[in-house]
């Protein structure tokens, strides 16, 4: 008893002087150690690293258009749809998708040619969304760079001498690992994101298959950093059939992905 009443007395110590939040997707107080009015100048500060060290973004408006169109739907719906959100298509071949604090979501060119629908692209771009929602991309970062280490190349606009160039830092940001607890919350917040957005959660369930059969004969990037649980599928088709959606009137977009994005791809 003593013993839990003392790690209870270090938790509440704790939040009082460094800081607690609630996860708005599970309604749970959590310890952070990033302060949200962070999240933004972080975003900001390694979004250009990560897209020079992802070949840039794709070179077509309508792509790159039709990618945030899909994604502010996304944004809106949220459960922080006054945060300014930039969902970007990058050039690299990897299979991924990753999000930075404060707004910024990315998906690789690899992943978009796997794709075959507008409700896949939904898919990931809720995930993605609800990793920044619930912030566990500030706390992956916090965890796994640093805190003291971000904050510094963020307010004096460099490393200090000895430390990480922006460039390495970006590279570890792009391989940030999330726990199997983030990753079903992220997973069943993201379907429950892309149902209010009009899409048809099932766009979820497919994207995860594709991503489970390209693991078999190649290294998934996206898997590599979002821990894959032998359930994921099905606690996905649990959710869908529990919440008994109206799939008739939930968008599938089919033949707007492969004319807007997978034609534009292979020209």
């Amino acid at each position: 008893m003593t013993g839990k009443l003392g790690l209870l007395i270090l938790s509440l110590t704790s939040c009082l002087f460094i800081g607690c939040a609630v996860n708005p997707i599970t309604g749970e107080e959590e310890f952070m150690l990033v302060p949200e009015s962070q999240d933004i100048e972080i975003g900001r500060k390694y979004a250009p690293e990560i897209e020079k060290e992802l070949g840039g973004k794709i070179e077509n408006p309508g792509l790159q258009n039709y990618t945030d169109s899909v994604g502010q739907k996304i944004a809106r719906i949220s459960h922080r749809p006054d945060w300014e959100y930039h969902f970007v298509a990058l050039k690299d071949d990897s299979l991924n998708a990753f999000a930075l604090p404060g707004g910024y979501i990315f998906i690789t060119k690899g992943m978009l040619e796997k794709l075959q629908t507008e409700a896949q692209l939904a898919a990931i771009l809720s995930h993605e969304t609800v990793h920044i929602v619930a912030r566990d991309t500030a706390n992956a970062m916090s965890n796994q760079i640093g805190l003291s280490l971000l904050l510094s190349a963020v307010t004096s606009g460099e490393t200090s001498r000895g430390a990480l160039t922006a460039a390495e830092l970006a590279r570890l940001i792009i391989g940030l690992r999330y726990s199997r607890k983030d990753e079903r919350e992220a997973d069943l917040g993201g379907l429950d994101y892309m149902v209010a957005a009009g899409y048809n959660p099932y766009g979820m369930v497919e994207t995860m298959q594709m991503l489970e059969n390209e693991q078999k004969v190649r290294m998934v990037e996206f898997l590599s950093s979002h821990p894959s649980p032998e359930n994921r599928l099905a606690y996905l088709t649990q959710r869908i059939q529990t919440r008994n959606y109206n799939l008739t009137e939930l968008r599938i977009g089919k033949d707007d992905y492969r004319r807007i994005v997978l034609d534009r791809l292979t020209n």
